[in-house]
Formats: C-alpha cells, sequence, structure tokens
C-alpha cells in the first residue's frame, strides 16, 4: 500500500516538537510492514528537497500560504495513494477536496484558546473560527488522536467518527526505581518548546512561589523557543540565577539523565494533545505536577501517578508541592505507578494496533 502524510514540518524542521516525533514514529511503522510511505512538509532553508529518514520518503515545498498548492500539484504527478492523511495544526491542508482517495484527518489538539497566545484579536478571533468551520467541513471524514478531550472537542464541532490511537514513547522504562528520598531542594524540571503556549513562565513563577515560603528549589529548563529571552528576563527580575537554569536542546540520553534527577516534571501548558514528556518523565521514574487542563489530566492520574493542581496559577503548584513535602510515602507510590504506568506506552505496545487502523483504512473503498 502507499501512505501520504501532508504535515507543516518534518522531523529535520527546525521547529519540530512532539507532532513530528510521534508522527514519525507511526510512519516509520508502517515502512517496516513493507508500505510505500511519503511525508510532504514545508520546505525551510537548507533542507533537502527529498530524502529517505527511517524509510519514510520526505518530500520538502513550498511554505506558508503556497505548500497546499504545492502539495497538490507534486501528488497529482504520482501514482494513486491508497491512504492521504491530512495533519491539522490549526489549519488543514483540505486534501479531501482533492486526493481522490481514502483520507484521514490527523489532530493531535484542537487550537481553541492557543490562537489567543501567538494571535491578538481579530486574528485570533478569525483562527478559532476557521478552525472550528473546518471542523464541520470535514465531519465525515474519519479523524484520529489521542486524547478523549480532544475527540469531545472534535465531536461538538460536529465530525461523526474519531478514532483514539494513544501516543507512545521510544523512552524505555528503568529496569528498577532508583532512590530518590523527597528531599529539599526540590529539583524541578520542565522539558518544552519554548513557546507562548507552553507556559514555561509559570514554571518560573513556581520556583519564586517557592522561595516566597522559603522552600528551597531549582528548575531546569530543558528546550529552545522564541520565550527564551523574556524567560531569562523574568529569572533575572525575580533573582532566581541561582535556582533557575537552561539546558538548552539535548539529545535523548542527557534529557532522560535530567529527568531521572528531578523530583517533579513541571508542566503548565495551556492545553495539551497528551503531554509526551509526562509519560517520558515517568518512564524515569518522575512524577509530574500538571495544569488541570485538556491532555494533561489524561497523561497524568491524579493523585496515582501524579498530581493534577487546583488552578492553572504558579501558587497552586507551588500549593500542591509543599503538600506532599508533608507524605513523602506518598509520593514513592507516585513513582511507582508513573513508572508501572509508562511501560504501557512504549511504542512496541501501541504501533500494531495503530499500524492496521491504518491499514484497514487505507483499504476502505472509495
Amino acid at each position: 500500500m502507499r501512505f501520504l502524510m501532508l504535515n507543516w514540518r518534518d522531523p529535520k524542521n527546525p521547529l519540530a516538537g512532539g507532532a513530528e516525533r510521534v508522527t514519525l514514529a507511526y510512519l516509520a511503522a508502517l515502512a517496516e510492514r513493507g508500505h510505500e510511505v511519503f511525508w510532504f512538509a514545508n520546505d525551510f532553508p537548507g533542507a533537502a528537497r527529498e530524502e529517505v529518514f527511517q524509510g519514510v520518503k520526505i518530500i520538502r515545498s513550498g511554505g506558508i500560504g503556497s505548500s497546499v498548492l504545492k502539495a497538490i500539484q507534486w501528488y497529482r504527478q504520482q501514482p494513486r495513494f491508497d491512504l492521504v492523511i491530512d495533519q491539522h495544526h490549526g489549519i488543514p491542508w483540505y486534501a479531501p477536496l482533492w486526493c481522490r482517495t481514502n483520507c484521514v484527518s490527523y489532530v493531535h489538539e484542537v487550537l481553541g484558546p492557543i490562537w489567543d497566545s501567538f494571535y491578538s484579536w481579530p486574528v485570533s478571533a478569525v483562527g478559532r473560527w476557521q478552525e472550528r468551520w473546518t471542523h464541520w467541513l470535514y465531519r465525515k471524514v474519519p479523524f484520529w488522536t489521542a486524547c478523549q478531550a480532544t475527540r469531545d472537542c472534535l465531536a461538538a464541532h460536529g465530525v461523526h467518527s474519531i478514532k483514539i490511537i494513544p501516543y507512545g514513547v521510544d523512552t524505555v522504562a528503568l529496569p528498577g526505581l532508583d532512590e530518590k528520598p523527597l528531599a529539599l531542594p526540590l529539583r524541578l524540571i520542565a522539558v518544552s518548546r519554548l513557546a507562548p503556549n507552553k507556559r514555561i513562565d509559570h514554571a518560573v513563577r513556581v520556583v519564586k512561589c517557592l522561595a516566597d515560603k522559603n522552600i528551597p528549589a531549582h528548575l531546569t529548563i530543558v528546550g529552545t523557543g522564541e520565550t527564551e529571552g523574556l524567560l531569562r528576563g523574568l529569572v533575572k527580575e525575580f533573582r532566581l540565577e541561582e535556582r533557575v537554569s537552561f539546558t538548552g536542546t539535548l539529545t535523548e540520553k542527557e534529557k532522560d539523565e535530567q529527568l531521572r534527577q528531578a523530583h517533579f516534571l513541571i508542566h503548565t501548558s495551556l492545553r495539551e494533545g497528551w503531554g509526551l514528556n509526562v509519560i517520558e518523565a515517568n518512564a524515569m521514574g518522575t512524577s509530574t505536577v500538571v495544569y488541570p487542563v485538556a491532555g494533561l489530566v489524561e497523561s497524568t492520574l491524579h493523585d496515582e501517578t501524579g498530581i493534577v493542581a487546583g488552578a492553572e496559577t504558579p501558587e497552586a503548584v507551588a500549593e500542591a508541592l509543599v503538600a506532599i513535602l508533608a507524605h513523602p510515602e506518598k509520593y514513592a507510590l507516585y513513582r511507582v505507578k508513573a513508572w508501572e504506568r509508562a511501560k504501557t506506552f512504549h511504542w512496541s505496545r501501541v504501533l500494531p494496533a495503530s499500524s492496521a487502523w491504518l491499514e484497514a483504512q487505507a483499504g476502505r473503498k472509495t
């Protein structure tokens, strides 16, 4: 069978993130099963026009405002595909209107309020409107997502058929848990692209709240992005230079080691399709404190694998950390349950079922 993924970014794009990591895993699995797999993405400076990566043939052409037309032009010169996967990141590729074959839509999250993080009114309002209208337009196209909250949003927007396929992780869970007593100073970590919707400034403010309570803590921020300068300025403003450090981009091995050393991963995003780094942290024996937002309330099981804060505020996260300090035995249970659950999300458990579903979609009669 022949599969085509349409996604604005590919794994080698400098702006690639978790969405591209999980997309590659699904596509590479199809390639390993003997299928022809293509990925059409935007071009970027220094990129090859075409290349093969982990068995997936990547085609790059066009950019914002032109890549859909470039995709159509390229597509019309190709042999028939059995399935086209239209991945939405706020704006789709409108593939059902032009692909003339089986099509599914892949959505990590419904952006909703995230539009407000990147654009001011009225652009943000237009973004929200077109996203909702697009889902209605695609209502008869099968959708695929990883999160119940996203499924509910899509259903509310009129989509008829929505398949939930969980994300997997490459991170192999530790063979056994290290001793990691909950003791001061608290070792906190945030792993994310440094973008406005990730609200890493809230994690910095958590450290400030703890400092105001005379509770020593250190936050390690792993990642790079457009808000790094603002974050460094905030750290300086709060005089937290000794309590917050930036690592930049790390290798997977280095990232795992940082996660392993931390007491808690702090996740303060506006919303997530799931929260891959939650499971990665859990695999390293590290529990999480997250905001009560879509995606994160599913990747973290409150009072089982970690803590869902009572509100989307740094103060609520700080209060949760102060409370758990009084119950180190509960923290130890969180770690065990998180570590055991993380094993069930390894790609070796996820990919066989996801590949079978995609093959079934490709085999539908058009």
